[in-house]
């Protein structure tokens, strides 16, 4: 595993993840209806930059009462794997009840706990909750749902592949977020993400430039369309 690197990290959250997708689709690495997650994972603040960072992987239940000793106050073991796991880090945590989503795993005080282990943003298929003090601290969070209590939330694993919104991450894996949605990113083409994601959205420049012209027609729109790729 190569950790992202500083550079890396701002190149890509100078972009979106409409952008990174465009840009992934170019390289022809992985059909175009997989890599993101679906419209069920959603942004809770919009208005916080792109969070990208290596995958932390866990799978919780929340319905019923853990076995004696699963408690997450009691597996604070997982910790070890949280820092094993190269900075920066995003936190992914998968629901596996019958229904996702009764209790909340992150709300104020596991985003402290969770920031302070170099994450920048929690994912989950259940539930988080306290998103003003959440806020307040710049960690981003993304969930099906909302809740008020944490139930019986205890884990069951750490470490393993996990699957949000129809997307599939294992442990390590890029994972870049933002108001739009979730995404994973393959290492080998980080580098190269930006430029390409540079030309494509000159490329789109014309047409767009040209729909707002007084110079626009269908012959018109039909060349500029062309030429993209």
């Amino acid at each position: 595993m190569r950790p992202l690197t500083a550079e890396q990290v701002n190149a890509l959250r100078r972009l979106n993840t409409c952008a990174v997708s465009n840009a992934i689709e170019h390289f022809d690495l992985r059909l175009r209806n997989e890599g993101f997650a679906d419209g069920t994972i959603r942004c809770q603040f919009d208005d916080l930059p792109p969070a990208v960072g290596h995958a932390v992987t866990a799978r919780i239940r929340c319905s019923n009462p853990p076995p004696v000793g699963h408690g997450y106050i009691d597996r604070t073991d997982w910790w070890e794997y949280v820092t094993a796991v190269p900075a920066p880090r995003f936190l992914v945590v998968q629901d596996i009840d019958e229904r996702p989503g009764l209790g909340a795993f992150v709300g104020q005080i596991h985003a402290n706990i969770f920031k302070a282990l170099g994450c920048v943003a929690c994912a989950t298929n259940g539930a988080v909750r306290d998103l003003p003090a959440v806020r307040a601290i710049g960690f981003q969070l993304f969930a099906a749902k909302l809740a008020v209590s944490h139930a019986f939330v205890h884990l069951i694993d750490f470490g393993e592949s996990v699957t949000l919104g129809g997307l599939p991450i294992v442990s390590g894996e890029i994972v870049y977020g933002d108001r739009h949605g979730l995404l994973t990113v393959p290492a080998d083409i980080v580098d190269e993400i930006p430029a390409v994601a540079a030309h494509m959205a000159d490329e789109e420049r014309r047409v767009i430039e040209l729909c707002q012209s007084s110079q626009f027609s269908l012959d018109a729109l039909r060349a500029v369309v062309r030429q993209l790729r």
